[in-house]
């Protein structure tokens, strides 16, 4: 999914990391978490179910280069699925620097 900025304050936030833009960064949206023994690993088959400890309707985490980023849900369009940003998260660390 790509964005560009739509607004002049956009441009000069960006304006730092004009020779970046381009980079591309490894997102990965998790579903959720959850363990299993590996007795239970090795009976994994087709429709096999694992329980997670998220619920149905939690937001998904999303990370940009295994950084925690945003919080979003699953949206389907047409046959494609992406992510629907719900919160950015601030700044690992940003809490405690106040």
């Amino acid at each position: 999914m790509s964005s560009s900025p739509t607004s002049s304050s956009s441009t000069e936030a960006a304006a730092p990391f004009l020779g970046m833009l381009d980079v591309r960064c490894q997102v990965d949206v998790i579903v959720g978490t959850g363990s299993i023994t590996v007795r239970d690993c090795l009976k994994l088959q087709r429709d096999s179910v694992i329980r997670l400890r998220e619920t149905a309707g939690d937001d998904l985490r999303v990370y940009v280069q295994g950084v925690t980023a945003a919080t979003g849900e699953i949206v389907v369009d047409d046959e494609t699925t992406s992510v629907k940003i719900t919160e950015i998260l601030p700044p690992q660390g940003a809490a405690e620097d106040r």
